[in-house]
């Protein structure tokens, strides 16, 4: 006990007698003096923490203490998919008309009738229009009267060189006379047609721009109408437009091109799904051409791919958003794009071992689209990490917050 006694006592003394040296030393320092000399030298002393705080990094950045270990990181993994996907691409278009006509004259003449209202759905050679044919039905008659007048002059010439009683040059004459008067007849005809105007499609019609008694020109306007809403076309009698089938443009970028021209298994055409305002589901249809040069102007080629309208939801001019199913890529290796990790060297992902440690793997990305991505480097059913990634490191530890069973499901 007396020992005991006697440590405690010494330790007391030399805690007291540290304690009073302190405070003789802080005496001795005149915190103004101090206080000046860092003020005036602050640059010098700034400048050398930052050296001393990028050694001490520096050191610790290529000696690390390998001694010490960081505890296991919490991720989410997933295992690497092999499976068929298909290559969409996605653009903005406008549906156009499969096939549009603008009806004009091609005699000058006055409207005689209408046959049709706006808007009425007409077939190839239904009546439109029905010009003033008082004249031309006069000149085809006359054409027509000295035709059928040649054609028996002709009979009767063939039976009188048979008797002898004209020449051979007279029966040529009397036939050339014949065929003349049937191809003035014939050219009558076509000009009496010309005021009868028949649709040449199937499709609607548009806004009618002439009224009865209304004079139109052949290769004229027919129309001064100043609203430029008014019809799609100006100029026309009537615009008809083919609806069904319609047909969808739009654009895909150059670097696409080999997509959707490279060569394709028996089976894998291009085919779109097109979203338009105002339907319940999109419209399935298929690519009919590709433009065979590139626009320079925007770095992309022009497609059409043609689209069943029965319901008449559609019409030229709409903006729709399509998806175009390129090719099918087989035995695909897929993980979710979030799992991907970019930095200056490349795109690499944190492949997980059987110890739970984790390998920066290079890997190089095919294809994006939805949150997945299609790429090259790795295995099918490796374990990747998906989630945490932000704070491990080559060989790091990892503990999962969710297995790779799970995070597949």
């Amino acid at each position: 006990m007396k020992l005991i006694e006697q440590i405690k006592a010494k330790l007391l003394s030399w805690g007291c007698a540290g304690v009073k040296r302190g405070i003789a030393l802080l005496k001795k320092i005149d915190l103004i003096k101090t206080y000046q000399y860092c003020m005036l030298h602050k640059k010098k002393i700034i400048a050398g923490l930052v050296v001393l705080y990028g050694l001490n990094y520096a050191y610790n950045y290529f000696f690390p203490d390998t001694g010490k270990k960081s505890p296991p990181q919490l991720v989410t993994t997933t295992l690497v998919e092999k499976k068929d996907i298909p290559v969409i691409l996605e653009a903005t278009g406008n549906i156009i008309a499969k096939n549009i006509v603008d009806i004009r004259p091609q005699t000058t003449n006055v409207v005689g009738k209408i046959h049709i209202k706006e808007g009425q759905a007409v077939k190839a050679g239904d009546l439109l229009f029905t010009l003033d044919d008082r004249a031309s039905k006069a000149n085809f008659d006359k054409a027509k009267a000295l035709s059928d007048d040649a054609a028996r002059q002709y009979k009767r010439s063939l039976e009188l060189i048979e008797r002898k009683f004209i020449s051979q040059a007279a029966a040529d004459t009397s036939k050339a006379n014949m065929e003349s008067a049937k191809a003035n007849a014939r050219a009558a005809e076509v000009a009496l047609s010309f005021d009868h105007i028949r649709s040449p499609i199937n499709g609607r019609a548009g806004v009618i721009n002439v009224f009865v008694g209304s004079l139109v020109q052949a290769g004229t306007n027919v129309t001064t109408t100043s609203s430029a809403t008014s019809t799609t076309t100006t100029g026309a009698m009537v615009t008809i437009t083919q609806l069904d089938p319609i047909n969808v443009q739009f654009t895909i970028s150059e670097k696409e091109i080999p997509l959707i021209l490279g060569k394709r298994e028996e089976g894998d055409d291009l085919t779109v799904s097109v979203e338009v305002n105002g339907t319940d589901k999109p419209v399935e249809g298929k690519v009919y051409v590709v433009d065979n040069q590139v626009d320079p102007a925007i770095g992309a080629v022009r497609v059409k791919a043609e689209l069943s309208n029965k319901d008449g939801l559609m019409i030229p001019g709409q903006f729709v958003r399509i998806k175009l199913k390129a090719k099918m890529m087989k035995d695909a290796l897929i993980i979710p794009t979030h799992a991907v990790v970019t930095n200056p060297k490349g795109d690499f992902l944190y492949v997980v071992d059987k110890d739970n440690k984790v390998a920066l793997k290079p890997i190089k990305v095919v294809y994006q689209y939805q949150g997945q991505s299609a790429v090259t480097g790795v295995n099918a059913e490796d374990k990747i990490v998906v989630e945490g990634k932000q704070n491990l490191r080559p060989n790091g530890v990892i503990r999962e917050a969710k297995s790779a069973e799970k995070a597949k499901k």
